[in-house]
């Protein structure tokens, strides 16, 4: 039997990983709304936006006006909401991103946190930022030098961990040596992440045992998994079982590979799609992981009422039923159902035989 620990903490990725691999757009207002909703449900960790070309993916062409709004939101001034724990992130892939971040910083919206990635398939990463992986280390390690001058932390991503959707299979102990090396040239924490659903539990547990091992510090490490297959959260209580503490998931369970088609027009995203079904492909969900987190009483921070409430509400957004289970069934009962409190077994059992009696 592991040891649970006492505190986890989550990262909600909705805003940006969720709706990015919507093909609607999803409203200023109602980014806005979600993102106030999910900072007064407790979340402290949220991902807003890309900073990146909105050419290719219009669904951010609100990014400025996103960070702006909420952090001047009169809701969670009300609220007396304490920034000093709140951390926005915004996705930041290439250095003209991270300039335009830099420069948001400095007129007093910009990120906490940015997010540069790598992926240990080449051909993916190669898809994915447009260069090579040498090219994209000096380019990282040039970009993590000012960001961290202005005072934002940088977030090192490892894709294709446990497997490529161009390439096919991947080693382990790759990942391992490429988050070493986002913390040796300055990144604040490493995003560990299955964007595929290519993982299974026992090579979580194997992997995040190896890089606990190679990296003892939990804090510096965040799991980030897609349930493509059906077993996020089997991923989750893995990796929670090898020492994670830090997770990210979103709402509902969406998100994806960014959309390449938005309301009635063809994008670029990021091409082709990598699935056979683009609606099956969303990450671990926020309620669920929330309300099973609980259950096991482990601390989340976070309000479960009041995720289910967001839940519902994005659904209406997206106006279609998402993948949550725990929005539907609610927490396990902790006193006996009140309707068969009234009626005892016996008199239950008779009520029954008198029903098959009439029956036959």
């Amino acid at each position: 039997m592991f040891k649970k620990p006492e505190k986890v903490y989550i990262g909600d990725v909705t805003i940006r990983d969720g709706f990015q691999h919507e093909e609607k757009y999803v409203s200023l207002d109602a980014k806005t709304t979600y993102a106030e909703l999910l900072i007064l449900a407790g979340v402290k960790r949220l991902e807003l936006t890309n900073f990146g070309n909105p050419y290719s993916m219009p669904q951010f062409k609100d990014r400025h006006e996103l960070m702006k709004r909420v952090r001047n939101s009169k809701h969670l001034k009300k609220a007396n909401v304490n920034w000093d724990e709140i951390e926005l992130t915004v996705v930041t892939i290439r250095e003209r991103a991270v300039d335009i971040a830099i420069e948001a910083k400095k007129e007093g919206y910009g990120p906490d946190r940015i997010l540069m990635m790598v992926s240990t398939d080449e051909e993916h990463h190669y898809a994915n930022s447009g260069t090579t992986l040498p090219e994209y280390w000096k380019e990282a390690e040039r970009c993590i030098k000012k960001a961290r001058d202005v005072g934002i932390n940088i977030n090192g991503t490892v894709s294709t961990i446990w497997g490529s959707p161009i390439s096919g299979p991947t080693k382990l102990e790759d990942a391992v040596l490429f988050a070493k090396h986002w913390l040796e040239i300055g990144a604040h924490d490493v995003e560990h992440a299955d964007h595929d659903g290519s993982s299974t539990p026992d090579d979580v547990y194997r992997y995040f045992s190896m890089l606990l091992d190679a990296i003892p510090d939990p804090m510096k490490h965040i799991a980030h998994f897609h349930t493509t297959r059906g077993w996020g959260l089997a991923n989750v209580y893995s990796a929670l079982q090898a020492g994670v503490v830090c997770f990210e998931s979103t709402i509902g369970g969406i998100g994806g590979q960014p959309a390449n088609f938005l309301d009635d027009c063809p994008v670029a995203g990021t091409g082709e799609y990598y699935y056979k079904n683009p609606n099956e492909v969303g990450l671990v969900c926020t309620e669920d992981m929330v309300l099973m987190m609980e259950e096991m009483g482990i601390d989340t921070g976070i309000d479960f009422e009041n995720i289910f409430r967001i839940g519902i509400l994005i659904e209406k957004t997206l106006n279609r039923r998402l993948r949550s289970e725990s929005i539907r069934s609610g927490p396990i009962p902790k006193e006996p159902n009140e309707s068969f409190k009234r009626i005892g077994l016996k008199e239950r059992k008779l009520e029954q035989g008198e029903q098959l009696n009439q029956r036959f």
